[in-house]
């Protein structure tokens, strides 16, 4: 596996699809004292998935590493500085084979965008995931992520319904 900077030229406006399976979600309510946190079980596994774009427009001078197999691109990490606030967000981090997560390729590829965030003078990484990515979320805070927020309706006026509601997830920098 070589990780290697995505060539923006090579990828810019290309489509992916992220694929997870999830056997719950935590659901996420505002309550008098901030939010509620609770995980709940689905009955059965579910898959879930969304449509992207590398080097979205939106990011403001984006940084992408890929994981390569010979030619084949594994998965990729892509983020952007926030210039506003000197933050980093990630905006992609995606293992493309289900059977190659857990291997440690993912944190190959957050360590590697981490040192890039920090070489820009990033004070923190900020990145968002939804409340029924649960493999999400653990892989995240074992890479030392905490909740730094939430979106009960971020994506559609039915979120909270959907479970699957927007969690902001960050990590400061040395």
């Amino acid at each position: 596996m070589e990780l290697r900077p995505l060539e923006r030229e090579a990828y810019a406006g290309k489509t992916f699809t992220a694929r997870y399976q999830t056997g719950g979600y935590y659901d996420i309510r505002a309550a008098e004292s901030g939010f509620q946190i609770a995980y709940v079980p689905f009955g059965a596994p579910v898959e879930r998935s969304f449509d992207d774009t590398f080097f979205g427009e939106w990011l403001e001078a984006p940084v992408a590493f890929g994981a390569f197999e010979g030619e084949t691109l594994a998965g990729f990490v892509e983020g952007s500085p926030e210039g506003w606030n000197h933050r980093f967000r990630i905006s992609n981090l995606c293992i493309f084979d289900p059977s190659m997560r857990g291997s440690g390729l993912g944190t190959l590829l957050m360590t590697r965008i981490t040192e890039a965030a920090h070489a820009l003078g990033a004070r923190m990484v900020v990145l968002e995931t939804q409340s029924c990515n649960e493999g999400a979320i653990a892989f995240y805070k074992k890479n030392g992520f905490s909740i730094i927020g939430f979106d009960l309706y971020a994506y559609s006026n039915a979120d909270p319904e959907r479970h699957e509601v927007r969690i902001e997830m960050g990590k400061k920098l040395p």
